[in-house]
């Protein structure tokens, strides 16, 4: 690896604490301040009055972060300029750091911290020239700004759906008037109706996982909250036998059925999800089989991702500290019906944007898994640089 040099990492650079700036004390203006975990406000006048990188001391211990400007690390951060580090690029550094991953050392007693002379130990090897150093970063920064466009991409039609959730489900596609209902204002034409009277409404179980004859060998597709998380679930990883289905009394829910989390922690409590295939549930899932032919399903699943901090307050109000949904609310839970030509418009609208979003995810994946493997290979020299038909900028 000629052309490369061996030094321990506080050799290479010095790790400045950070300054407390809680706050109350903040003026909001252009300078990012930034926490362990990246830009966590910002203020008027810099703390540092140059570009540099910050690493997480304590909360996301030993993450690393660039500020192409000047910017304010709080306490608890270190940080770098490139008079700390006079041998190296400092975009370079940001990589070389992200490489060898401080958050393998953080401390195990009490809040999580990076030892500052714990990481001035630790072995890094990068070449010897500033230039291979630039291009190197070059690279990694090309990729990244191509990571970090998909992901602008990724929230402008995040925000575009949220818009058109709240937009078509009160004003529809017709420019018709609109009127006041339970649900608020919606198109003169529609109506609105309890989940109960277009779809059957019930809950699963969980077979006892002691009991093997339930879940060996078993062939039935069986769902828990965890799959709730998919807008539209297309296959099962856990399965059921026939003994569980019948001893254990577990519905069979129909493709095309709604799934609703009745209870569950963080961010499941409250969200839906259409199933495309005949499945058994858990306890933790509510159904909705529906039974009109008035009804799209995709239709009501998209109304039900705007009533979700709904759900979540009605749970809450329910009086369970964990928060919990019933299957005897939700038949009186109200939907707003079109007739099916408007529903199916609806539905086409929001199927377009799913499907772009999920494009643009995938390509993201795919850039992601690309700076992965490049960081890896140009920082332990598996790829050299002049071996790449790659413009510097």
């Amino acid at each position: 690896m000629s052309g490369w040099q061996t030094k321990r990492l506080g050799d290479v650079l010095q790790l400045n604490y950070g300054k407390s700036l809680p706050v109350k004390s903040r003026v909001e203006g252009p300078i990012p301040v930034y926490g362990s975990n990246g830009v966590v406000g910002s203020h008027t006048e810099a703390i540092v009055d140059a570009p540099g990188l910050i690493v997480g001391r304590k909360g996301s211990a030993g993450q690393v972060h660039l500020s192409r400007g000047p910017f304010c690390p709080i306490d608890t951060t270190f940080y770098v300029t490139a008079n700390d580090a006079p041998d190296t690029d400092l975009e370079f550094l940001f990589y070389l750091l992200q490489h060898i991953n401080l958050t393998r050392i953080i401390g195990d007693v009490g809040v999580p911290g990076l030892n500052r002379e714990m990481a001035y130990m630790e072995q890094v090897r990068f070449p010897v020239t500033l230039s291979e150093q630039k291009k190197i970063a070059h690279i990694l920064s090309t990729v990244q700004r191509a990571i970090e466009a998909q992901e602008r991409i990724i929230q402008t039609t995040t925000e575009l759906k949220k818009t058109l959730m709240h937009k078509l489900f009160t004003e529809g596609t017709r420019g018709e008037p609109q009127k006041q209902t339970e649900i608020g204002l919606i198109p003169e034409s529609w109506e609105v109706m309890p989940l109960g009277a277009i779809a059957k409404i019930g809950n699963g179980s969980t077979p006892k996982r002691s009991n093997v004859g339930y879940w060996e060998y078993g062939n039935i597709p069986w769902l828990n909250s965890t799959k709730i998380h998919e807008l539209f679930v297309a296959e099962a990883d856990q399965f059921v036998t026939p003994l569980a289905v019948k001893e254990c009394h577990l519905p069979r829910v129909a493709p095309n059925s709604l799934l609703i989390a009745i209870t569950g922690q963080g961010k499941t409590l409250g969200n839906s999800a259409i199933v495309r295939f005949e499945t058994c549930i858990n306890q933790h899932l509510a159904y909705a089989q529906f039974h009109s032919e008035k009804i799209i399903p995709d239709f009501v699943l998209w109304f039900m991702q705007t009533r979700y901090d709904f759900l979540r307050s009605i749970a809450q109000a329910g009086g369970s500290t964990k928060g919990a949904l019933t299957c005897g609310y939700l038949k009186t839970h109200l939907i707003p019906i079109p007739e099916k030509n408007e529903q199916n418009e609806i539905v086409n609208i929001f199927g377009q944007l799913e499907n772009k979003q999920k494009v643009i995810t995938r390509k993201r994946a795919f850039l992601q898994d690309i700076f992965r493997t490049l960081l890896h290979n140009l920082m332990t020299a598996k790829i050299r640089v002049h071996d790449l038909n790659f413009q510097e900028k």
